[in-house]
């Protein structure tokens, strides 16, 4: 066996030293980005062909490109809450005032919940159109394990209420935040910024050399954060080809063949929604074609990673220096957004979900009396659904246990549950982009310029990030 996995990881070195010497001739960051998915694809397909998705000599390569992709996702991880705290400082430092504070958070989130409602919709749609139905369903012993186990997890999803929620955004300890400790931590920090940031605008006149003293700190420590986010990002093809190789080689083509028409669904759900973030950024004067060609390497690292929090650091950088969203607005956006109003994992997931399980206990899901509760409830659900692994079904229990739905029927999908989610982080990750992107046009902050050049995030930090 130790000879199979040496002659794997020696393929995957040789595909890896391709991959520099693409950097090492100036392709661009997307280039790479679409290499590193498309031959991560190749190399994982190609084990399981030779080996079988679950033969140990794939368990084990597995284990050591996780060096690469796990260990990406965690550098990602380890500058997510240095990078929300001092961009959100310095964005608020910059206005002098804290009057716009409410028009950015009003715009930012009020995108974010109205499209993870219009997703919800485009959810019931897919699923008529589909014909889905949990009717006549068989579990197997991993299905009903997985529904057992929801069943389990349904008394935390009860105890959530809206009130509980906004009060858990309220940092305590917010250095206990700050180490992500909570599902609600990223909020809080962004709550613990905007307090200190407001705390120093407050001294700016009293004390005008702290004040300048302070803000000079934030500036060193802005540029120093920026530049470890510059060094980590060009890591991201690296870390996509590893992800995606692993999962490619681990997955069960028969499980996703035996549920295609709810991959189909998903991914025509997920589709669709994708063009109404480009309809929004249309309509906000942005150049639909060149905002997709843009975000498209934030949308392939989601995918693979399926974090949406692991995403907020190459989120901000894309919509600073590829989109020209103010620094401000871009934090706002990434930050809430990996909690609040996913369009995929709080909006479609959910409300599928909802429509397939109804019919189970006699209930027509197509009625207005069922949709109208089934899209408030959503809403409200889709605050504070944590931007990991796992956030889609949390929001998915606390929807069918407010609807009096069985939950444990969730775990039918068990099987293709890692594939749906890829797109559902994806588009969760599109839709903070796209409120990042419409809020910032909205408040005439989008630097044009930036947005109809071609900055590439695997170069030196602009000085825009300096």
């Amino acid at each position: 066996m130790a000879i199979n996995v040496a002659i794997n990881l020696a393929a995957a070195i040789a595909l890896l030293a391709f991959m520099v010497r693409q950097q090492s001739r100036h392709a661009s960051f997307t280039v790479r980005v679409f290499t590193g998915l498309g031959l991560g694809v190749l190399l994982g397909a190609g084990l399981q062909a030779l080996y079988g998705a679950a033969d140990p000599v794939v368990k084990t390569t597995g284990e050591y490109l996780d060096i690469v992709g796990t260990g990406y996702v965690k550098l990602l991880q380890m500058i997510i809450m240095p990078l929300i705290m001092v961009s959100i400082i310095a964005a608020i430092l910059k206005l002098k005032n804290a009057s716009s504070l409410g028009k950015i958070s009003a715009l930012t989130i009020g995108t974010l919940i109205a499209t993870t409602i219009v997703a919800a919709g485009i959810g019931i749609l897919m699923a008529r159109l589909f014909d889905l139905s949990a009717v006549g369903l068989a579990a197997n012993a991993a299905e009903a394990a997985r529904g057992a186990y929801l069943q389990g997890k349904l008394g935390d999803a009860q105890a959530i209420s809206l009130p509980n929620m906004l009060i858990s955004f309220i940092p305590a300890n917010p250095f206990l935040d700050m180490t992500g400790g909570r599902k609600t931590s990223t909020i809080a920090v962004v709550v613990f910024s905007i307090f200190i940031a407001v705390s120093a605008i407050g001294i700016h006149d009293k004390k005008p050399d702290l004040f300048a003293s302070f803000e000079h700190f934030i500036q060193v420590a802005h540029a120093i954060v920026m530049r470890m986010v510059t060094l980590v990002l060009r890591l991201t093809p690296y870390g996509v080809f590893a992800l995606m190789a692993t999962l490619a080689a681990t997955s069960s083509y028969a499980d996703i063949l035996h549920l295609i028409s709810f991959v189909l669904a998903s991914y025509s759900a997920l589709i669709l929604m994708f063009c109404v973030h480009l309809a929004l950024v249309s309509a906000a004067g942005l150049n639909p074609l060149r905002y997709a060609r843009k975000i498209f390497p934030v949308l392939a690292f989601a995918f693979t990673s399926r974090s949406s929090a692991g995403a907020i650091p190459m989120s901000v950088q894309t919509q600073t220096r590829r989109l020209g969203t103010s620094e401000g607005i871009a934090n706002f956006a990434a930050s809430f957004g990996a909690t609040i109003g996913q369009n995929g994992c709080a909006g479609i997931y959910p409300a599928m979900l909802a429509v397939m399980i109804a019919p189970t206990v006699g209930i027509d899901p197509y009625t207005l009396g069922f949709i109208a509760p089934l899209l408030a409830i959503i809403a409200v659900g889709s605050v504070g659904v944590a931007g990991v692994g796992g956030g889609a079904t949390f929001a998915a229990l606390i929807v069918l246990s407010s609807m009096n739905l069985p939950v444990a029927l969730a775990g039918l999908l068990i099987s293709i549950e890692p594939l749906i989610d890829m797109g559902r982080t994806a588009l969760n990750v599109s839709g903070s982009i796209a409120a990042g992107a419409v809020a910032s046009r909205a408040l005439g902050e989008t630097d044009m310029a930036v947005f109809n050049g071609d900055a590439d995030l695997g170069e030196e930090a602009d000085s825009k990030a300096a």
